[in-house]
């Protein structure tokens, strides 16, 4: 299996337990002391690729009873050896099913105890990412979703990428609570018009991808802010468009980092817990298009599939555009607004991507491009009855720090298959002499 290890930069005592009081008691029973502190950077040393797969027939039910030799799994093509093969089944509590009450007891007979919980689930709100619009809806949608979709038995938690929690409690009145009280928290938002106004999609561009139309534009988009000449200042809107771009792009990486360190805690935590765990990702996405971002996102993958953890999300943009709306500035110039346009509509799409690569890489669902946002939070909380757990290593894998696309087939005619797109392959370091 993958060799997995996680390490905190910050001192014990400074980090609370994040899922609360029922959660530490798991880990601390587990481990037999104290609990210990969630990571805030996640360092994975993979030596496997774990690959959750769900299978479905024609009729959309799980199929949990297939075997090893049905599947195929290929690295960029190329086929690999299955070395590892588990069937988990993660389905429990039906959902909305509510515990059937005791019977009344006699005064002299002690009460009994609840249930042991066998489904946790964990919203996360991404609330450094939601609009105050979106946060809005789906706060109505989720308040809706804890009184008809949770059973009695389940143990939940509302938490936020900021860091706001509720803990983990059966008590719908103190969820209801905590997601009220969510209010967005850009902490790494960039001003709404710079100048020039180079977002993180057109930074990457420039920066890494040395893309000349986005210079071009962040140029003539400096030119026009600022009244410069093109005829005699163009090399200082061009110096200004560059440290323009590297202070998106630095915002924009830490940004991604944040979310996904806080996404890799609370994964990490929950795979202490007993029974069926999953987290129901709350977001408008983020983009991960820097080599470190694919990197992050492979490792939440890998903690996922190692602790047992679903992931499903929820786009909270509900039915979105592309286009630029009117509560967007718009462009400094004609000349600017062809290709913000076309930036705006690339990045847009793009930002769903890592909600879908989680969803299906866990054995999650993805829920997009609706408004139906209470039936989305209904959808999300059953967790697949079966998930095969693959695993290939790396031994004879080219491991060369790039994203190496995978995919998973099955011989057997009429089955649908959702598995992980891919991985990070980590670059080997070479041996000092």
């Amino acid at each position: 299996m993958s060799n997995m290890t996680a390490r905190t930069s910050k001192p014990a005592a400074m980090v609370p337990c994040l899922l609360g009081f029922i959660l530490c008691a798991h880990l601390a029973a587990q481990e037999g002391k104290e609990t210990q502190n969630l990571p805030f950077k996640i360092e994975v040393n993979v030596h496997a690729v774990l690959v959750p797969v769900v299978v479905r027939d024609a009729q959309g039910r799980a199929v949990g009873d297939l075997k090893k030799e049905d599947f195929q799994v290929f690295d960029q093509n190329k086929p690999q050896t299955i070395t590892g093969f588990t069937i988990e089944r993660r389905a429990g509590v039906a959902s909305g099913a509510s515990a059937p009450a005791p019977a009344p007891a006699a005064s002299d007979v002690a009460p009994p105890r609840a249930a042991a919980p066998e489904r946790f689930l964990v919203f996360l709100f991404d609330d450094i990412h939601l609009s105050a619009a979106d946060l809005a809806h789906a706060q109505k949608a989720g308040t809706e979703m804890l009184a008809a979709s949770l059973s009695d038995a389940d143990v939940a938690a509302v938490v936020s990428t900021s860091g706001s929690n509720s803990g983990l409690t059966r008590d719908r009145a103190k969820l209801e609570e905590a997601m009220t009280k969510l209010k967005p928290q850009p902490l790494f938002r960039q001003e709404d018009r710079g100048c020039p106004n180079v977002d993180y999609y057109q930074a990457d561009l420039i920066v890494n991808r040395h893309d000349n139309t986005a210079l071009d534009a962040a140029i003539n988009d400096a030119l026009a802010c600022a009244n410069l000449d093109p005829r005699t200042q163009r090399a200082v809107a061009e110096q200004w468009a560059r440290l323009a771009a590297r202070n998106a792009l630095a915002l924009g990486d830490h940004d991604v980092h944040v979310s996904f360190a806080a996404l890799g805690e609370f994964v990490r935590s929950m795979g202490a817990l007993p029974g069926q765990r999953t987290l129901v990702l709350v977001s408008p996405g983020w983009l991960t298009v820097t080599a470190d971002a694919m990197t992050e996102k492979s490792q939440v993958l890998d903690l996922a599939a190692q602790f047992n953890v679903t992931i499903s999300a929820l786009d909270a943009r509900g039915l979105y555009t592309r286009e630029l709306d009117a509560s967007q500035p718009g462009p400094s110039s004609p000349v600017h607004a062809g290709y913000e346009l076309q930036s705006h509509r690339d990045s847009t799409s793009r930002n769903e991507d890592v909600m879908a690569e989680l969803a299906e890489g866990s054995g999650g669902t993805f829920f997009h491009n609706s408004n139906d946002l209470r039936g989305g939070f209904k959808l999300l909380t059953a967790a697949p009855e079966y998930v095969y757990l693959l695993e290939f290593s790396l031994q004879n894998v080219k491991q060369d720090g790039t994203y190496h696309h995978l995919k998973v087939k099955v011989d057997k005619e009429g089955l649908r298959l959702q598995a992980r797109r891919g991985y990070f392959a980590p670059k080997l370091e070479k041996q000092k002499g």
